[in-house]
């Protein structure tokens, strides 16, 4: 099901766009200090299992035009979170596909996916240690009923945005994307 939801052609879409939508909108809300927003997207290197596509390779962002500021402004983003190499949405789908795998099967799924060992066990330790202490779920989880188990992040979290489906994925990556900007780069601590 994984593969299936990762090549989706019109998730690729759906993510740029939604991307695309947020840098427009926090280009249009201007630099703090009152001054314009020039492009100033900067380069990455995901790792996935697939060729992603040129336009993953540019994190949209801006700089502030005015003389003496120069502020970077980078929105929030759902097919990154925040400086890791992997997208968004192998962190999640492969992190809850893992629990309650055997051994065995998690090495396989590792393997299909192109991720290390430690890569998954150093998310899946962010997942149960940091992800519950960030701001956005500590002032979110409240709002699940029943509450969320925490011990059985993602997968606890991803079932409640939905069946295994582009629609949901969506949806938790609406849900994670104020994780992805730099003011949460510090709360954070996932490669």
């Amino acid at each position: 099901m994984v593969f299936r939801i990762l090549a989706d052609p019109g998730l690729d879409v759906i993510l740029s766009r939604i991307d695309h939508d947020l840098a427009d909108k926090a280009r249009s809300a201007g630099c703090p200090c009152g001054g314009a927003l020039h492009s100033a997207r900067y380069p990455r290197k995901p790792r996935c299992g697939k060729d992603l596509g040129s336009d993953w390779r540019w994190r949209l962002s801006f700089c502030c035009a005015a003389e003496g500021c120069r502020s970077r402004v980078t929105p929030a983003s759902v097919r990154f979170l925040g400086r890791r190499v992997y997208p968004a949405v192998l962190v999640i789908l492969v992190c809850a596909l893992a629990q309650g795998l055997t051994c065995r099967r998690r090495a396989i799924l590792r393997r299909a996916i192109g991720v290390d060992r430690s890569t998954l066990e150093r998310w899946q330790r962010w997942w149960r240690d940091s992800f519950p202490s960030t701001r956005l779920w500590r002032a979110a989880s409240a709002r699940f009923l029943p509450p969320v188990d925490t011990a059985a992040l993602p997968l606890s979290l991803v079932s409640r945005f939905g069946r295994w489906c582009v629609e949901a994925i969506v949806r938790i990556l609406r849900f994670l994307s104020p994780l992805s900007g730099p003011a949460s780069v510090s709360s954070c601590r996932l490669r």
